[in-house]
Formats: C-alpha cells, structure tokens, sequence
C-alpha cells in the first residue's frame, strides 16, 4: 500500500515558527519519524511526502495520486478553510483521505474552525500535535484493509 502525505503552506516551517502551537520537530524530521513509525508498527506501507505553499500544486499532486496512491493523509494548513479547488481534488480522486491539523483549530481564531476541505476526508483529526499524522495514516490503513476484506 502507499500513502501520500500532503502538505499545505507553512508547514516547512513547523519546528521553526510558532513552536507553541506546532512543536519543534521541522518538517524533515516528522517525514523521518513517519517512516519509523511505519516500520516499527509494521505497517506494509510506503509514504510518498509532498509540500508546497501553493494550493495549485497541492491540487496537482492530489490528481497524481490517482492511480498512484491507495490513500491520503493531508494537512491543508490554512487552505482547509479556504479552498474549494483542493477539496474538489479530494472528491474527484475519491481515494480514503484523512485531514489532519497539528492544532487544534477549534481552539483559534473562528476563521479556523471552519473546514471546507474536511468535507472530502472520512475523517479529521485536530490537535494532537505531530501524532495527528501517525493517527491519520493509521485511520488511512485501516480504511483501506476494511476495503481489501470486503
């Protein structure tokens, strides 16, 4: 099985800007500890990391997961509560899709407590931190064993 884990704006910066709120693992060393993780917990899956700071190369890179991917976890940062174009990506791909946030945003400002994009994952998981992406690829695995079973 592969998962792409997508990122939206900033999120190159995690570890760098607003450790308060994100942490201080950057970016690289979350993807490595991803890796880990799914090798520790024995997980027969293969991560493929993306992140870009431009909602049309988020789109781009989730049209390439068609055919390419069997889910998706994504982060879409500040685009969650902003983009129609990359939550109609989701849609149109229609792979298993969870969204996770590393605050929680139902914590901030009420500009961030709405989400247009949560609307195309099977579920969403907010403010856990960096483990938000470990329970998400989990949720993803599961998915996509419960297909496999079916």
């Amino acid at each position: 099985m592969k998962i792409a884990v997508i990122n939206g704006p900033n999120i190159n910066l995690i570890g760098i800007k607003e450790s308060h709120l994100y942490g201080d693992l950057r970016l690289d060393e979350l993807n490595g500890e991803l890796e880990k993780f799914v090798k520790l917990g024995k997980f027969d899956v293969e991560l493929d990391f993306f992140q870009s700071n431009l909602e049309g190369e988020i789109v781009d890179k989730i049209q390439e997961c068609l055919g390419t991917v069997d889910g998706i976890v994504i982060n879409p940062s500040a685009y969650a509560h902003t983009s129609m174009a990359i939550c109609d990506a989701l849609y149109m791909v229609a792979l298993p899709c969870v969204e996770v946030h590393i605050s929680n945003v139902y914590k901030r400002e009420v500009g961030r407590q709405k989400m247009l994009t949560a609307a195309a994952s099977q579920a969403v998981i907010s403010g856990m931190g960096t483990y938000s992406y470990q329970l998400g690829i989990m949720s993803v695995y599961q998915i996509l064993l419960q297909r496999l079973s079916v």
